[in-house]
């Protein structure tokens, strides 16, 4: 990471993945199991984010059409991204016919999540780093049983002994895949460490597809250091939008023009913080949203006054007015004594 950073003209560019799906702006919200769920993503995408991804779903779920899949599946807006994993090239082939037919314009195929439940118990998501030609098979399966663009994220290995990921891109581009993004961390470091983007170059070196640069990008300057360090086509942003779903839009902003868009006032962050709540409420149900929706609020308020006894009430409450009326109590008492944005 770096101070401060000012690109000299555009660092951005549209990606033409072909059949006619183009990202306008390669500054894309990543899979996050847990947080990008629908109403994340809407609300991403209205602020200004190029791309949004679904959670990861196991392709297999996606086949028997698990109730709690397809409601993972649901798709809004264009172009729409669904990431799947799993390690049968059949079944995953089969989940991706189910996910374009209902909408998808892309396939995301995940090579990287490092979870020992699905990299170990699955043999799925990075663990298939380490096995290339099942992964070939996998990626040659997935291309063929749809008409939409496939694209594939993955880490720099399974560890700093196998460092393939520059091997595995140049098979991704043999069985058709047309981009590919790399978060520039092994599997075995997790999320520990510092992403390495300068090792994302070699992958950038060693295939014609569009690459897109992944993990520890929380600002606008990391989002340029990154892009220039791995000379990737664009960027993907992931736990920098906890709380934060305008980040995209302000990093797109900044890679285009060298200019820095403030973050939102308070009374604008609250606004939207109410307007992703109301849509958790409505789209999981009252009970089920109110729970799924306190680590939001949380991220929401990081670096506000009073942010830590906010949270420890919030917690305590189990209903949606109490709910409201702390939200209020806390954005409306700071904006009333002057403040006007939450703290960096």
């Amino acid at each position: 990471m770096m101070g401060n950073v000012t690109p000299t003209g555009s660092l951005l560019r549209p990606i033409d993945l072909g059949r006619g799906v183009v990202i306008d702006t390669p500054v894309i919200l990543a899979p996050m199991s847990g947080v990008t769920d629908l109403p994340f993503r809407r609300l991403a995408r209205a602020l200004g984010t190029g791309l949004v991804v679904s959670e990861m779903i196991a392709s297999w779920a996606m086949v028997r059409e698990n109730r709690a899949t397809l409601r993972m599946a649901e798709m809004d807006g264009r172009p729409t991204s669904l990431q799947l994993a799993g390690c049968d090239p059949a079944a995953m082939a089969e989940a991706a016919r189910i996910a374009a037919d209902r909408g998808a314009d892309i396939i995301d195929i995940n090579f990287g999540c490092p979870v020992k439940k699905v990299a170990v118990g699955q043999m799925a998501g990075s663990a298939l780093m380490r096995d290339e030609r099942a992964a070939a098979a996998i990626l040659e399966a997935t291309v063929r049983a749809v008409d939409v663009p496939v694209t594939l994220k993955m880490r720099m290995g399974w560890d700093h002994a196998s460092l393939n990921a520059p091997s595995l891109a140049r098979i991704a581009e043999s069985c058709g895949i047309r981009m590919v993004t790399v978060h520039g961390r092994t599997r075995q470091q997790f999320y520990t460490g510092t992403a390495d983007w300068d090792f994302i170059a070699e992958v950038k070196q060693a295939v014609g597809l569009p690459v897109i640069a992944n993990g520890d990008i929380l600002t606008v300057d990391d989002a340029a250091s990154a892009l220039r360090r791995s000379g990737a086509d664009g960027v993907m942003v992931g736990r920098g939008c906890y709380g934060r779903p305008w980040l995209p839009a302000q990093i797109a902003h900044f890679l285009r023009t060298g200019h820095r868009q403030p973050d939102p006032t308070l009374a604008q962050q609250k606004q939207i913080l109410l307007t992703h709540y109301h849509s958790m409420l409505s789209h999981f149900g009252t009970e089920p949203g109110l729970r799924l929706a306190r680590k939001h609020v949380a991220w929401y308020s990081r670096g506000l006054p009073g942010s830590a006894e906010f949270r420890a009430a919030m917690n305590r409450l189990d209903s949606v007015p109490a709910v409201l009326a702390l939200i209020d109590a806390l954005y409306d008492g700071l904006t009333d004594g002057g403040a006007m944005a939450a703290a960096a």
